[in-house]
């Protein structure tokens, strides 16, 4: 599917008018700060698409369509009903304890629940904010890799949001998770628990303080974002897999609606069009973070490969096939990629593919003190989402959640 025709982008292209015309603030370059940014021998920032070759966590229920549950079980001699036994204590009651699975034989039940339950994550740490609407949970899986994830309550909704890889391949300077490399790719299963571990700590009232849970005791996590550590679509397998086990139908999978489940990338366009082939109607979330190419560049080097108009192509047949509103996510980094000029060529981009198709979630960078890595000052951030909003692109400043907790991804993990 091809996109249409666009004029070029002169109006306000850096190459041609310049950020001193349009913008007195100066302009900050990317640099790794702190770390050796991975380049290759021809100097180029060093993207891992492939995972490195190393062992994979057992093989899990939640790895599992039902029917290869049932097969699985029939090859441990038992029933292929006990399946849907196992999975309805796993993806409806959140358990993996033998104990609370009285519908079991007792005779070789604990047996039975460890070859369909080994172990995936174990808790590290546990930071919550003040309010206990957020916490950040770091997690060590069976081979010592560390991952995050972060729950959030907010009115009428409570969001997880999962990683889908250890480490990160994609080398942006400012991320702390890519600062490590690629360990490897988590598993489905791996994915999926970290969802039903949050609802085990919903169930217990631990999000937003005590009562919660003998208030509503329906509650679960109900939006599921994949904007934690890792690229999700360079592990795009798994994660359509753990997609499919979050949207299936109770008992094979959680129940939950696709719609509310958010797949993010940096720009791997191949994958972005695979996507919009899965009849999944999931929502497309690019982070695009600049504009331009020339900034773009440095600051998510797989631009390198796939420039700012073919992601943004992508993002809008993704858009055409599914008719699903696309969004675009931005980090407003001070005196980086926050200047007007650059709002208004992202405007003119978005609005050249058509209107009504995409919108725009600028959210301020979380501050590091002394780090060129800052977020915007408010007036400048106010202006960027103006500059959108009076083009007629629907923006919304996103909510900074767990600046108090190291909410950015791989922060906590960076610390152990």
């Amino acid at each position: 599917m091809t996109s249409p025709t666009r004029t070029p982008d002169t109006a306000v292209s850096p190459a041609t008018t310049g950020p001193a015309d349009l913008d007195a603030r100066p302009q900050v370059r990317p640099a790794a700060e702190g770390w050796e940014q991975q380049r290759t021998s021809e100097g180029r920032p060093l993207l891992q698409f492939a995972s490195p070759r190393v062992k994979q966590p057992p093989q899990h229920l939640a790895d599992q369509t039902l029917e290869e549950r049932q097969e699985r079980l029939k090859e441990l001699g038992l029933p292929a009903f006990r399946a849907k036994q196992l999975s309805t204590h796993y993806f409806q009651h959140w358990t993996t304890d033998p104990e609370r699975m009285s519908d079991l034989p007792k005779a070789g039940r604990e047996e039975l629940v460890a070859a369909m339950f080994p172990p995936l994550l174990t808790e590290v740490r546990r930071l919550r904010t003040d309010d206990g609407n957020t916490i950040k949970f770091l997690w060590r899986l069976f081979d010592g890799a560390l991952v995050e994830s972060v729950l959030m309550r907010y009115p009428g909704r409570i969001t997880l949001c999962v990683s889908s890889q250890a480490g990160c391949g994609m080398n942006c300077p400012f991320c702390a998770t890519g600062q490590a490399g690629l360990t490897r790719n988590m598993s489905t299963a791996e994915i999926v628990d970290q969802v039903v571990a949050a609802n085990r700590v919903i169930a217990a009232g631990e999000l937003g303080g005590a009562g919660h849970a003998q208030q509503n005791s329906a509650e679960r996590v109900t939006n599921i974002v994949f904007m934690g550590m890792g690229e999700p679509l360079a592990n795009y397998k798994r994660v359509m897999a753990a997609v499919h086990r979050f949207v299936d139908p109770s008992p094979e999978g959680l129940g939950m609606s696709a719609r509310n489940i958010t797949v993010s990338t940096v720009g791997l366009v191949p994958a972005i069009r695979k996507l919009a082939e899965e009849e999944l109607p999931v929502t497309f979330a690019l982070s695009l973070h600049a504009p331009d190419d020339e900034l773009r560049d440095e600051l998510i080097p797989v631009n390198n490969r796939w420039k700012v108009d073919e992601a943004i192509d992508a993002a809008y047949d993704y858009f055409r096939k599914t008719g699903r509103r696309v969004s675009i996510e931005y980090a407003l980094i001070k005196d980086m990629n926050d200047h007007a000029w650059r709002a208004a060529l992202l405007a003119k981009k978005l609005n050249q593919r058509g209107r009504g198709w995409v919108h725009v979630n600028p959210i301020p960078l979380n501050p590091t003190p002394g780090s060129i890595w800052t977020s915007s000052e408010p007036e400048v951030q106010d202006e960027f989402v103006e500059t959108l909003r009076a083009a007629g692109i629907p923006t919304t400043l996103r909510d900074t959640r767990g600046k108090e907790i190291d909410g950015a991804c791989g922060q906590l993990a960076a610390a152990e």
